[in-house]
């Protein structure tokens, strides 16, 4: 055997050490891919059912918001007449009753008036 010989041997045998050494991380790293993987695939499983009844949630709640926007609607036209029959009431029958209650305190005043001066006389 020649120093040749001996070199490529000495060679050989690092270049095994070396593939050796960074075999190791290598196999690490595989299976960190496979846990990262698995874990990935777990969490889809999940997830999907989840956004699955968001989804149908989002969808029912818009039907419940058309519905209270519906009585808020009706609500507002309630308002609004009540709000029109007050002001017809006031024009119609206000003016009246204001008359009325004015003449009825004047003849309250009036008939005060002469009982004090009946009084006085006697």
């Amino acid at each position: 055997m020649s120093a040749g010989d001996v070199a490529g041997l000495i060679a050989a045998a690092a270049f095994v050490g070396l593939v050796a050494f960074l075999a190791v991380p290598l196999v690490k790293l595989g299976r960190t891919f496979d846990s990262a993987t698995e874990s990935i695939k777990e969490l889809t499983d999940h997830t999907v059912p989840v956004l699955d009844e968001t989804a149908t949630l989002v969808a029912s709640s818009n039907v419940q918001l058309e519905h209270i926007d519906t009585v808020t609607t009706a609500a507002a036209q309630v308002s609004e007449n009540v709000s029109a029959l007050t002001s017809l009431f006031a024009a119609t029958v206000g003016g009246p009753m204001i008359k009325a209650a004015a003449f009825s305190y004047g003849v309250r005043r009036a008939l005060a008036g002469l009982s004090a001066g009946a009084r006085k006389g006697r």
